[in-house]
């Protein structure tokens, strides 16, 4: 081919395309700047345990462990959150440290094969689960030792599962990674992809003339030439123009949910959206900011008292186990600890089964089947992406009001959020319904207990946000 034929090819091309094509271009560049980000993502995590807790006179910009502090949980986690609905899943395709530190070792390691353990499909949930409630068992969002153990931990954990298993891939990425599954479901939103034609990858490969392609180095380990949504792909470009059948395009924001959520969808995502993102994270938030945790503490405690049963009041756990910094007043008891996990474990099972049971209503009106109740509960997505956004930047807001920066409108972008998740939420429903059933009279009243499930979420919000 001519050298003007080529420049007409690739300006041919749509810019999302070229956009794609440009990642996979800069590659290297890729490379390096992932490197920058583990090196600040080291310094974030290591310097604040090597510097005294703050005092009083500290500030954020004046302070290491109160600029990590703002950097990871103010910053760094709600924005990424959001990128995923934005962007897709770029984030871990070129800037997650721990993923560039995993593909690394795995280029330098054993090679083993993957074991089956290890793909055991029910690890994003659980490993979700307890990373959020590990994490407040030793408030990783205000102490720098527990960032160190829980952060820390989970990438030495990707180090060595890159070590011992594949070669340059990320297993641990693809399978154990805490935020993978969550991750996963919002990049479903995303309206970028990276879309690959099946007319053109066979074109290709019956194409004598063209030269043998060298296979595409995909480290989240993806069947590239069936990939058809965004949810498992790392936005990486390393395939973009691979067979001139893969490019970056933008599609509908409800394309994954409605149309691959019809055979895709299944039970531990359906458990991560209930109970996990509507369950777990909720009560995560709820428990430190709740009269009726405080009421209940206090009876407990009067309760064991009068009764002389002591040890549940010892303030003798390990600060590695629960909360022990006396220097900041900052101490759990056993009863503190217990009621922490009961208090998050109640209102995963009140918020998650009373949603379950709504939604199973709503499939019934369309006529039961269970992948039908697992592909309704993906329009949840939305609402439940969003309050744990809103949820982390409730963070973001008490380091600054601790500036004495605050906004009195926060309330209202609070309220827009969720009227504006829930719509999108509620479209989906109507989206998924309307597949399942032509009578628009039976797929209104399977959008009344749906609605009244989004009612129950937008509740736990209304505690926190308003009525507490």
């Amino acid at each position: 081919m001519k050298a003007h034929d080529c420049t007409t090819a690739v300006a041919a091309r749509p810019w999302l395309a070229r956009i794609g094509d440009g990642l996979q271009q800069h590659a290297a560049l890729i490379r390096r700047l992932q490197w920058l980000v583990v090196t600040v993502y080291l310094v974030l995590i290591v310097l604040p345990v090597l510097t005294p807790l703050p005092d009083e006179t500290a500030h954020l910009w004046n302070h290491v462990t109160l600029i990590a502090q703002f950097a990871f949980w103010g910053i760094w986690w709600p924005f990424v959150l959001l990128s995923m609905v934005l962007f897709g899943r770029l984030w871990c395709g070129v800037l997650c440290p721990e993923g560039a530190l995993s593909e690394w070792a795995a280029r330098h390691g054993k090679a083993r094969p993957i074991p089956r353990w290890l793909r055991w499909p029910g690890w994003p949930f659980t490993a979700f689960v307890l990373t959020t409630v590990y994490g407040q068992m030793v408030s990783v969002y205000q102490y720098p030792q527990a960032v160190l153990l829980v952060l820390g931990g989970s990438t030495v954990a990707a180090v060595w599962v890159g070590y011992y298993y594949t070669r340059g891939k990320r297993a641990w990425c693809r399978y154990l990674c805490p935020v993978n599954g969550v991750f996963s479901l919002l990049a479903k939103l995303a309206p970028l992809h990276f879309r690959v034609s099946e007319q053109a990858w066979q074109a290709s490969l019956d194409n004598k003339r063209m030269l043998p392609v060298k296979a595409v180095d995909c480290a989240p380990l993806l069947p590239i030439r069936q990939m058809q949504g965004a949810s498992g792909c790392h936005m990486c470009g390393r395939c973009s123009g691979h067979r001139d059948a893969v490019a970056l395009s933008a599609r509908s924001p409800v394309d994954e949910v409605v149309r691959l959520g019809a055979h895709d969808a299944d039970g531990w995502q359906s458990a991560l959206i209930l109970f996990g993102l509507l369950g777990v994270a909720i009560g995560a938030f709820h428990w430190s900011a709740s009269p009726w945790f405080t009421t209940l503490h206090t009876a407990l405690a009067e309760w064991l008292i009068e009764r002389d049963i002591m040890w549940p009041l010892d303030t003798g756990a390990p600060w590695w186990l629960l909360t022990s910094y006396p220097q900041q007043n900052d101490v759990f008891s056993w009863l503190d600890g217990g009621l922490l996990l009961a208090y998050i474990a109640v209102t995963a099972i009140a918020l998650g089964g009373l949603c379950s049971l709504l939604l199973a209503v709503a499939v019934a009106c369309h006529g039961w089947q269970r992948q039908r109740f697992h592909h309704l509960v993906q329009a949840l997505i939305p609402l439940a992406g969003c309050g744990v956004f809103l949820g982390l930047t409730t963070v973001t807001l008490s380091l600054l009001r601790s500036e004495h920066i605050v906004w009195p409108w926060v309330n209202d972008v609070r309220l827009l959020l969720l009227l504006g998740a829930n719509g999108w939420s509620l479209w989906l429903a109507a989206r998924i319904g309307a597949g399942w059933q032509r009578s628009w009279l039976r797929q209104v009243l399977a959008l009344l207990p749906f609605c009244a499930a989004l009612l129950w979420i937008d509740s736990a919000w209304g505690w926190l946000f308003w009525w507490w």
